[in-house]
């Protein structure tokens, strides 16, 4: 016989935590940090026939200050991405990062001195979203799977060893410059 049988019926319970991560994933603004092609399937993402609107994402914030999902839309160059950084430091927390396309993802078809060879070397990623450009429905699957996330992120202490040891494991990991796969 557990609280649940006492309690009326239509009465909720939950946790404070899944109740704040619901209020996370329903109000995410994203920054434009639009650099190539793949802005435009970015735009069209916020446009009337996907309509990131009833994901209570109507408003691509221009200000870092208002935003705490950045989607880096494109190839970041090496004169770029300082100024990447420095967009994402300035977000409140918490903040999310999307790599949108192979080329924010892994430099893409640019294997030269001038492309940063994947935006996690100068921020840390949540979600990679791979394709040449990708399409606006990816983009929603991306951000579907990003509000997942959100939604089971702990909160207070737990959150922040949690965010402590994604970034250790990623400062470990191997770069994607040394990385052998099919085209190497």
């Amino acid at each position: 016989m557990g609280l649940e049988e006492k309690l009326p019926a239509g009465f909720l319970l939950t946790t404070v935590e899944g109740l704040a991560g619901y209020m996370r994933k329903s109000s995410v603004w994203p920054a434009t940090f639009g650099l190539a092609c793949c802005a435009i399937e970015m735009m069209a993402t916020g446009a009337g026939r996907y309509d990131l609107a009833r994901f209570g994402m109507e408003r691509f914030s221009a200000t870092p200050r208002q935003a705490d999902l950045m989607i880096v839309a494109g190839r970041v160059s090496q004169k770029m991405a300082p100024v990447l950084r420095q967009v994402y430091d300035q977000m409140a927390n918490p903040k999310w990062v999307i790599a949108m396309g192979v080329c924010a993802s892994s430099g893409g078809m640019f294997n030269n001195y001038a492309i940063v060879q994947g935006v996690d070397h100068i921020v840390p990623v949540d979600i990679f979203l791979p394709g040449c450009p990708p399409r606006p429905e990816m983009l929603l699957d991306a951000i579907l799977k990003l509000h997942e996330q959100i939604q089971n992120m702990p909160l207070g202490v737990n959150r922040e060893k949690a965010a402590q040891a994604a970034e250790e494991a990623a400062m470990k990991a191997k770069p994607t410059i040394l990385m052998e796969g099919l085209l190497r």
